[in-house]
């Protein structure tokens, strides 16, 4: 057998079903996620700070798409990680306004630091993509024919993303538990980023794609302890 063929690329199903997974299978860990939130309405164990990562880190490899071209499968996700994103944002936003206490307004064009991301319409959202997409437009067509800011673009996008664990694991330290966060989510976001790193190293993506990959794992790792930490049943069960 020749090792040095991909073996994604020799077999036409196996490389149908793996670049099938790689466009959807980012989407499902945050389907239990979304029902918690729906079930419970409650949002307080979520942290939005997830989508902000991922909306930024996705409209940034879009652009890193058009200077230094990689598997199409992987701008699809982009776009769909973009809507799935968006619709976490519109339900938590319905869920948050339903409990509302304070009567603080807050928006995206008041410009304040302090109260960014935590704005009280989903349409405040939508106006920061919309900014962030258009600055990223401008500059992505100005310099596209700079290879270091081509490199350093995918570099940031990829490295946003595998910061993807970190608000969640912050909100759980902050919490002190692990209640309303779906440990399915995590579990579900631990296979599948076992699974691109797999697929980047087979791909042979540029190498900020496992690399970054390779740090989502470990933080995904640390969540997993978090929840085995904050639940004592846990601790019964295994110490």
């Amino acid at each position: 057998m020749d090792f040095s063929e991909d073996p994604v690329d020799t077999w036409p199903l196996l490389s149908w079903v793996s670049s099938s997974v790689m466009v959807f299978g980012g989407l499902l860990p945050y389907i239990p996620q979304y029902q918690e939130i729906k079930r419970t309405s409650n949002a307080e164990g979520f942290s939005t700070w997830v989508c902000f990562v991922l909306l930024v880190a996705n409209i940034l490899r879009i652009f890193f798409w058009f200077g230094k071209f990689f598997e199409l499968p992987l701008l699809l996700q982009s776009l769909l990680m973009i809507i799935t994103m968006l619709a976490m944002l519109h339900l938590c936003c319905a869920v948050q306004t339903v409990n509302r206490v304070s009567t603080k307004y807050r928006a995206f064009t008041d410009f304040k630091l302090v109260d960014f991301w935590e704005w009280s319409r989903f349409e405040d959202y939508l106006q920061f993509c919309l900014s962030l997409t258009v600055l990223g437009a401008l500059l992505t067509y100005s310099l596209l024919d700079v290879p270091i800011f081509v490199e350093a673009l995918g570099l940031v996008a990829l490295l946003t993303e595998a910061m993807l664990g970190l608000p969640q694991l912050l909100q759980n330290l902050r919490n002190k538990s692990t209640r309303g966060m779906s440990v399915k989510m995590v579990v579900l976001w631990t296979a599948g980023d076992c699974f691109k790193t797999l697929y980047f190293i087979i791909k042979a993506t540029p190498a900020q794609f496992w690399l970054c990959g390779t740090l989502q794992i470990c933080l995904d790792v640390l969540i997993l302890l978090q929840v085995w930490y904050y639940n004592p049943q846990t601790h019964i069960k295994f110490g």
